[in-house]
């Protein structure tokens, strides 16, 4: 970069240098031209007009030059400011910093990012080159002075608007802030995420009129649809946060609960006497363990009025466990609902020398049926009802063939202008379908993520030999139940909101956190590559990946009963080579 800078400065020294020299020989043409008129000798009219041009000339070449020099210069600012956008999770201050550099390539005054806000459509100033970070509204009284004509007309258009002189735009010239404000040199470029447009990028000089060109604007662009990018990905982290947070919510309640229920342990000897009785067992019992330790089984049974003689003798009969649930009236505590495990009770060489009940007391379970059911209707349902098989999986996860499947039940710029609570309605009426589809099929909701959602199958806690075809299934179900929908709501989208992609490979599942509090999740290359296909994927359509439609194949038995469309490839990030990728239709 240096070398091509230092290349270009020497050009454009040599252009001045014979600028300088044309002068020179243009002097002297000057002063032999008045010596030969002495002379009654005619020099060649043409030699001094040519000599002109051909100064126009260098000047020219040196101006595109300096241009070409700009424009290279912009790029690689571009370049740097895309990588550190898409790189930072600190999005506020990376479009600071860069939209200060903005200002110092556009020769701007001032700039401004203004964004709509997501749930009252206000525009609100998010970063300014004045003043920092802003965060207000325009209901502030002290808001920048800036043309909120241009912004609303950008906005509502989508296109950019340039003026280089503002007071002789037609377009402009009767405008209150163009008239109040001094405002010259303007330029605004819209802010454009899937189709919609989430705020504007603006800039302006109050003192220098043509300041902005072609040059300047494509530039803005560019830096419109990067930070456009960060920004929805930054809006999508805040979400994905929230829910977040909300399910660590939920999940702590959980962990409460289950935290508050201790496993009593009594081990009984072959002679019938307790030999191990653990605390938990004596506050399940309201016994305490010293009065047990020791005593015959007997006697503990008849202190807490257990019926438990026979299935003892059971289970030293047939030397086999031997589970139940009994329902007691215990001195002290009253009715009480235990859930009982009993198991020989062996040595190392296998010989039984003993029973071993385990207790656990259910009864609370009845008095959380409320909690359980809410928890229902914010937890994927599989994992509320294999909280226990989810908590037993070890904190590193395991490798699993798994197919994910990414939904967006309706993009966001289809949603109709309306509040953002009827939004929320509307968008969950769509959510709660797929999520019926996805139960229905025997799949695990991962995760909502605003308008989509994530779903896996055969993992732990839903094995599944055919899983490719289930996801298949859950998509095609869900193309079924989203048409009902439509007549239901009386809409006719052509073509359909939804977007579905899925692929099958190798994930690692299993909790992350730690032992106090984890979250059951899958991460990997084939998950990255499930959300790739599903966002390459044309509205109506359900997408799947070339390792979706072989599993598909290979476990069909014969019977194929889908209709195969093969699309464009797919590429993008992570990607190494172009995908194939198919469109999913029913026979």
């Amino acid at each position: 970069m240096a070398e091509t800078q230092a290349k270009t400065s020497n050009l454009i020294a040599d252009l001045r240098q014979l600028e300088s020299l044309i002068d020179q020989v243009n002097s002297t043409l000057q002063s032999q031209r008045e010596l030969l008129i002495r002379r009654r000798l005619a020099m060649p009219p043409t030699i001094i007009d040519s000599l002109q041009k051909l100064k126009q000339d260098f000047k020219r070449l040196e101006d595109n030059v300096l241009g070409e020099q700009t424009e290279l210069r912009q790029l690689r600012a571009l370049s740097e400011m895309s990588t550190r956008m898409t790189n930072s999770l600190d999005v506020d201050t990376v479009l600071q910093e860069t939209m200060e550099l903005v200002i110092v390539l556009t020769q701007a005054e001032r700039g401004y990012i203004i964004l709509k806000n997501e749930d009252s459509g206000e525009l609100e100033f998010r970063i300014s080159s004045e003043g920092g970070l802003m965060g207000r509204g325009m209901s502030g009284g002290d808001r920048p002075q800036i043309s909120m004509t241009v912004v609303n007309q950008v906005i509502a258009t989508g296109e950019p608007l340039l003026a280089d002189n503002a007071y002789q735009d037609e377009r402009l010239s009767s405008t209150d802030s163009i008239i109040n404000f001094v405002l010259r040199s303007v330029l605004c470029v819209p802010l454009q995420y899937k189709g919609g447009n989430i705020g504007v990028v603006y800039v302006d000089n109050r003192l220098v009129s043509g300041i902005f060109t072609e040059r300047e604007l494509n530039l803005m662009m560019a830096f419109a649809n990067t930070a456009a990018v960060a920004i929805a990905n930054a809006r999508m982290y805040t979400r994905a946060e929230q829910i977040l947070a909300e399910i660590t919510r939920v999940k702590e309640l959980m962990d409460n609960i289950f935290s508050s229920v201790g496993s009593g342990i009594i081990a009984i000897d072959a002679s019938d006497c307790v030999h191990t009785f653990n605390r938990a067992a004596g506050e399940i019992l309201d016994v305490p363990p010293d009065h047990a330790v020791g005593f015959k089984v007997e006697e503990l049974m008849k202190i807490t009025a257990l019926q438990l003689a026979d299935h003892l003798a059971l289970v030293k009969e047939n030397d086999a466990d031997h589970s139940l649930e009994v329902s007691a009236e215990l001195p002290g505590r009253g009715p009480v609902a235990l859930a009982l495990s009993l198991s020989p009770l062996k040595d190392r060489n296998d010989m039984t020398h003993g029973v071993t009940l385990v207790m656990d007391d259910v009864t609370h379970l009845h008095e959380h049926e409320t909690t359980i059911s809410a928890m229902k209707r914010i937890l994927p349902e599989g994992m509320v009802d294999q909280i226990n098989e989810i908590a037993n999986i070890g904190m590193g996860g395991m490798r699993r063939e798994v197919t994910c499947l990414f939904a967006n039940v309706r993009p966001w710029a289809t949603l109709p202008n309306v509040a953002a609570s009827e939004k929320l309605r509307i968008l969950n009426q769509y959510q709660a379908v797929a999520t019926a589809c996805i139960h229905e099929c025997g799949g695990i909701i991962d995760k909502y993520m605003g308008n989509e959602v994530m779903a896996l199958f055969n993992t732990q806690l839903n094995p599944q030999m055919r899983h490719a075809q289930q996801a298949v299934e859950c998509a095609l179900l869900m193309r079924d139940r989203f048409i009902e929908l439509y007549a239901a709501m009386g809409i006719d989208p052509r073509p359909h909101y939804y977007m579905i992609g899925m692929f099958t490979g190798v994930a690692t599942l299993g909790n992350v956190g730690s032992f106090q509090r984890r979250e059951f999740t899958a991460l990997g290359h084939s998950i990255n590559t499930a959300k790739r296909v599903q966002e390459h994927a044309s509205r109506g359509s359900v997408t799947i990946g070339q390792e979706t439609l072989d599993h598909v194949q290979r476990n069909s038995n014969g019977s194929f009963p889908y209709e195969i469309r093969r699309r464009e490839a797919i590429l993008g990030k992570g990607l190494s080579a172009p995908m194939p990728a198919y469109e999913v239709h029913r026979n």
